[in-house]
């Protein structure tokens, strides 16, 4: 098998993903924030769009589901069980659901869903064991990671720590291009981190060039990442939080970063 994976910006700063398995002649969209973007893609490739992979209901991940299907009526569409009536009142029928440890098959592999509520209540990610890549939604993003909209903000947190335990080789590829603004925010509170300043120089030269920050690894966001290293002494000791709770540390932040 030979997975090819094409990144694109939808929308103001979406990024959308397609994956074509060669073998199978598939073509998978990781959720469909624009439909025309993502049609453009599929034209210039030569690619037929067989799925689509939702990760969850915010209109800016599924809005793009009409008018894809009108292009392409026998796509296959996936979608979170948790949150599958809301979706479907939007994009109408759908094919199957998924819940936390179930396999989706995409050619000839497959991806395991992770429940990563937090953002939203029902949020879903997909990760290839085998390929090392993870389509994070929302729920991750290089240097940041998701606002915590329909959960306890210890709830996310236990999703960033799910995340987080996976191997550092893994690919990330995340829902929008947020990674100048997470790295400065990262920053500030954790000043001393020489890696975050290097990464941050790398991103605000990759911005100006106007180039695309992802994917990242899940060791690179381990390193730089400041909403998974709650539990590191240099940061709870910033907050003045030594000591605390991880899942406290992390509200924290996520509460100054909602205010930032």
């Amino acid at each position: 098998m030979t997975l090819h994976i094409e990144q694109f910006p939808c929308l103001s700063d979406n990024f959308g993903v397609l994956l074509h398995d060669s073998a199978s002649n598939r073509t998978l969209s990781i959720d469909a924030p624009e439909a025309d973007a993502i049609e453009k893609v599929l034209k210039a490739k030569g690619w037929t769009l067989t799925d689509i992979w939702i990760t969850h209901h915010h209109a800016d991940h599924v809005q793009g589901v009409a008018g894809l299907r009108a292009l392409y009526p026998a796509v296959k569409i996936t979608l979170p069980k948790a949150e599958s009536a809301r979706i479907s009142a939007v994009i109408g029928h759908f094919d199957a659901e998924v819940s936390e440890g179930d396999f989706v098959k995409f050619g000839e592999t497959e991806a395991r869903v992770l429940e990563t509520p937090g953002h939203t209540a029902g949020h879903v990610v997909y990760v290839f064991d085998e390929e090392n890549l993870l389509f994070a939604g929302d729920t991750l993003f290089a240097g940041g990671c998701g606002r915590v909209l329909e959960t306890p903000l210890p709830v996310m947190w236990n999703s960033l720590s799910k995340l987080s335990s996976l191997p550092g080789e893994v690919q990330v590829y995340c829902g929008h291009e947020y990674t100048l603004a997470n790295l400065r925010f990262g920053l500030s509170i954790e000043p001393g981190n020489v890696l975050i300043q290097q990464r941050l120089a790398e991103v605000e030269a990759l911005r100006a060039a106007g180039k695309a920050t992802l994917p990242t690894t899940i060791g690179l966001e381990q390193a730089t990442n400041v909403f998974l290293r709650a539990d590191e002494p240099a940061i709870q000791s910033a907050l003045n939080m030594a000591g605390a709770d991880p899942a406290s540390v992390f509200a924290e932040m996520r509460e100054r970063k909602n205010k930032a």
